[in-house]
């Protein structure tokens, strides 16, 4: 018969209740570390898909991170009708402006322009059955919607936004911060 010494016998017990309790530690400090980014509007593409997930809800995630849709005429934005800024529910880039907003009868909230080009991209996208689409994508990566070409005067685009992408934050809010020098909410 071996034996094994009695001092190592509560050693695997010892190191597994130790990593339960660092690990949830780290988690708290990528969150509290991203959180600081996304306020300072730096380092943004240094947060991990799994900070992500814990800083956003599911739907949230899905839309920004995975491509996902809402569906149509569910979004709380669609038929917002005040005065300010959208900004993106994730990284918090001001992407729309209300003034540029418009119906379009599609079911997602809709804008003819965009509140400054240098925070978004827009991508070639084959994913609905290889049809070309055009993606829009905040300046960070999240997905928001897409673009299409059926929009009004001026511009003659329609800007078609998940609502889950989206924040808005009221203009006087919006000038206010941008006084104190503030990226976003």
């Amino acid at each position: 018969m071996r034996y094994f010494p009695w001092f190592l016998s509560g050693l695997p017990l010892t190191l597994g209740l130790l990593l339960l309790w660092a690990l949830p530690a780290v988690g708290q400090s990528d969150v509290a570390q991203a959180k600081a980014w996304i306020e300072a509007g730096k380092h943004l593409d240094r947060i991990e898909k799994d900070t992500w997930r814990e800083l956003l809800t599911e739907d949230e995630f899905d839309i920004l991170w995975e491509k996902g849709t809402e569906r149509a005429f569910t979004g709380e934005l669609l038929d917002n009708k005040r005065d300010g800024v959208y900004v993106t529910v994730g990284c918090r880039i001001p992407v729309f402006d209300s003034r540029h907003k418009y119906k379009s009868g599609t079911g997602w909230p809709s804008f003819w322009d965009v509140l400054d080009k240098d925070n978004i991209r827009l991508e070639d996208d084959y994913t609905w059955y290889g049809v070309r689409r055009v993606e829009v994508v905040s300046s960070c990566g999240e997905h928001l919607g897409h673009v299409f070409e059926d929009g009004p005067d001026p511009t003659g685009l329609r800007y078609c936004i998940n609502s889950l992408a989206l924040d808005f934050v009221p203009r006087e809010e919006w000038e206010a911060q941008q006084q104190m020098g503030k990226k976003g909410p």
